[in-house]
């Protein structure tokens, strides 16, 4: 005797299927996870910040603001 499905469970199950499948595919084309976005910034803007603490003072070049 063959095994008895429920039709409702099933369209479900293949309901949350595509949409996992859409998820991983966006996640995919877009990249990274907002936390490595936000770390990847956070780095970023350290890096000009210590860039910009390097910054010699004087006649070697144009002062800040000019």
């Amino acid at each position: 005797m063959s095994e008895i499905i429920n039709l409702r469970t099933r369209r479900k199950q293949a309901a949350r299927d595509s949409a996992r499948d859409q998820a991983s595919a966006n996640a995919a084309r877009h990249g990274e996870s907002k936390t490595t976005r936000n770390l990847q910034a956070a780095r970023a803007e350290k890096a000009a910040r210590d860039h910009e603490a390097h910054r010699r003072d004087g006649k070697d070049g144009p002062q800040p603001g000019d």
